[in-house]
């Protein structure tokens, strides 16, 4: 299961440019189907662990991992969008940090 930290740790390894479009999809009611979308006024100037706590207040944990998947298609980050899949599917046991040790290991041996 995705945890906080794997949401801040995606928004992180967005640039500047894109996480200002991240923060704009937020806003549009067509990408998160409902009118639950977080106010522009609350978004402006937020850093991105704020905007992982307002994702987590207006949506939840699971509903804010759903959010952030979506924009992430619409943004054409599908690297980021499969390594949330791996956390989403990743043993309760196991940190992000092993789960990338493994995959750095894997690329060195290919």
């Amino acid at each position: 299961k995705a945890k906080q930290p794997d949401l801040l740790n995606t928004l992180e390894d967005l640039g500047d440019e894109e996480f200002n479009k991240f923060k704009w999809f937020l806003q549009q009611t067509d990408v998160i189907q409902g009118p639950m979308t977080i106010k522009k006024s609350r978004l402006e100037t937020t850093s991105r662990w704020d905007t992982v706590d307002l994702m987590v207040q207006t949506y939840r944990l699971s509903g804010a991992v759903e959010v952030t998947r979506r924009v992430l298609e619409r943004i054409s980050r599908n690297d980021l969008l499969l390594s949330l899949s791996v956390i989403r599917s990743r043993p309760e046991g196991e940190s992000q940090q092993g789960t990338n040790r493994k995959s750095v290991q894997t690329e060195k041996v290919l």
